[in-house]
């Protein structure tokens, strides 16, 4: 089931919090999304593109040297990007995006290989993804996943979050 973009967004505002996003394989398509809901103004801080690996550590303050051992599908980007980017926009949360989209492998990871992190006041939150389908479908669902782990930082639908 699909997260609720307009209660995440409802949620954001109703708890006085900002947020902004970092992408790679999704290309803005999640900053995107949460600007399709009306309002999102009040929440939303803004997104960065960083398509290209030097722009990660350029723009986002990602570590060059972790970029070169790793390349950027990895953990350890995913969390560095997201911090940046709150860093960045002055923003109390911040979620990334960086993957391979497909539809063939890159930087030895399989089509699919997502990287998702959501930096938020309590910490940060990581998901691996292993997604199927065509280069649509993966950025589809790297976005869908990116909001979803939004919905458990902050705690819609359960009993807990920021």
């Amino acid at each position: 089931m699909a997260t609720d973009v307009t209660s995440l967004v409802a949620t954001l505002i109703a708890r006085h919090l900002t947020i902004a996003t970092a992408e790679s394989l999704t290309g803005g398509a999640l900053c995107a999304r949460l600007v399709d809901v009306p309002g999102a103004s009040e929440t939303v801080r803004g997104g960065v593109c960083t398509y290209a690996t030097e722009l990660k550590a350029r723009v986002l303050g990602v570590d060059r040297d972790h970029l070169a051992r790793t390349g950027p599908v990895d953990r350890e980007v995913a969390v560095e990007m997201a911090a940046g980017v709150a860093r960045l926009m002055g923003a109390d949360i911040a979620l990334s995006t960086t993957g391979v989209a497909g539809p063939g492998p890159a930087d030895g990871h399989a089509a699919g290989t997502v990287h998702i992190a959501c930096h938020h006041p309590g910490g940060v939150a990581h998901r691996e993804l292993h997604l199927q389908g065509s280069r649509a479908e993966v950025r589809r669902g790297s976005v869908d996943a990116a909001l979803g782990l939004l919905g458990e930082v902050l705690g819609v639908g359960t009993p807990q979050g920021v």
